[in-house]
């Protein structure tokens, strides 16, 4: 029985460093060698100072609406092919052209065909597309001169069928909203579609505008009045909901999946939503941020980069939260949707892991000891 007693501690004690001590993740040491696994060719392990986190911030610098696309607002409507419009024509005494009591003579409403063009009495097809309705008057008004006395005409706009922007997405109701003289802009439109069912601080819009395509988060639009912008016929806004998260796992506070806004948020800020750093676990020389990231975004030196079947390069940065002025940068260092928070077990705590398993194995020793002396009493 002794034998065996003496055999099994020695069994524990020599593999309590390894199989017999759990750890919630892999530590400080195995990080910093993942570079050299074959499990994933090309790991980048980047150290995060200020230099890092500013080219990530350049990098990610959101383009806006008022520097991508014209922000000056539309002096004049112009007339395009589809859009239905109304004529009326008068003519001063004596009376040269309309015969009757009356002098003056209203056109029913007509379609502006595809060739840009509507048909006036007296005046022959009138070329009217990419025209303003005092142009298109005074266009007319100078074909009838001769056949009419002292003609004026006007011209009203009945259907504005080609001034358009159309509202899709995440929005009470999509549709296409017609733009008048007052100058409707982006807010404007999302408005008149009953505005966005998701909430303000994760929603995104989309301008589309002929091949541009540009996003901006909502929240930065209502915050910026720069950026609500004139709107141009043909636009298209979308407005897109996503859930942006990160996840947290090691010594953190607490392991979880950790919803942000679409403005996004800061490595300071994913900290303080993830309970910081668990102060009897967490090796604060430790924490890493895994990410698939784009090729452009970092310079890598002469590093040979493998990229994923997305295009993306396997990056690890690694934080030392021991550093005073690592609190600085991250405050800058930008997360990203999918990004991984991990903090390494310090060795401290693997070491009291150790010992309370010695503990234990030595109780459990002492136990069998004192149950065998009682046999051998007996």
């Amino acid at each position: 029985m002794k034998s065996f007693v003496t055999v099994l501690a020695s069994v524990f004690i020599l593999n309590g460093c390894s199989s017999f001590i759990s750890s919630s993740g892999p530590s400080r040491s195995q990080v910093n060698g993942v570079d050299d696994s074959d499990a994933i060719k090309g790991i980048q392990i980047v150290d995060v100072d200020n230099k890092v986190a500013r080219q990530l911030l350049e990098s990610r610098k959101l383009n806006l609406f008022s520097e991508v696309f014209d922000a000056k607002p539309r002096s004049q409507y112009l007339v395009g092919p589809g859009d239905v419009i109304e004529v009326l024509m008068w003519e001063a005494p004596p009376k040269a052209l309309f015969i009757g009591e009356s002098s003056t003579a209203t056109l029913p409403p007509q379609m502006v065909t595809d060739k840009g063009e509507i048909n006036i009495p007296f005046a022959g097809q009138v070329k009217v597309a990419h025209m303003t309705t005092h142009k298109i008057e005074q266009e007319i008004v100078k074909r009838l001169r001769g056949k009419a006395n002292q003609p004026q005409v006007m011209v009203r706009i009945v259907s504005n069928n080609t001034a358009n922007v159309t509202v899709v997405g995440d929005v009470t109701q999509s549709r296409q909203l017609p733009l008048t003289y007052r100058g409707e802009r982006l807010l404007d439109a999302l408005a008149a579609a009953g505005g966005v069912k998701q909430e303000v601080n994760k929603t995104t819009l989309q301008l589309t505008r002929g091949t541009q395509v540009q996003s901006l988060p909502l929240d930065t639009i209502i915050r910026d009045p720069r950026q609500n912008i004139p709107l141009m016929p043909g636009d298209i806004i979308t407005s897109l909901y996503k859930s942006f998260s990160f996840t947290v796992l090691g010594a953190a506070g607490h392991n979880a999946e950790v919803n942000f806004e679409a403005q996004g948020i800061t490595l300071a800020q994913a900290l303080a939503r993830s309970g910081g750093l668990s102060d009897n676990r967490a090796d604060a020389e430790g924490v890493y941020i895994f990410r698939f990231e784009k090729p452009k975004a970092m310079d890598f030196g002469e590093r040979k980069i493998y990229l994923t079947p997305e295009g993306r390069v396997p990056v690890v940065y690694k934080i030392d939260m021991k550093d005073p002025s690592t609190f600085f940068v991250a405050q800058s260092f930008p997360i990203e949707h999918g990004d991984v928070l991990y903090v390494a077990n310090s060795s401290q705590a693997q070491l009291q892991k150790f010992l309370n398993l010695v503990q234990s194995v030595a109780i459990s020793t002492l136990g069998i000891i004192n149950l065998e002396k009682n046999l051998n009493a007996e």
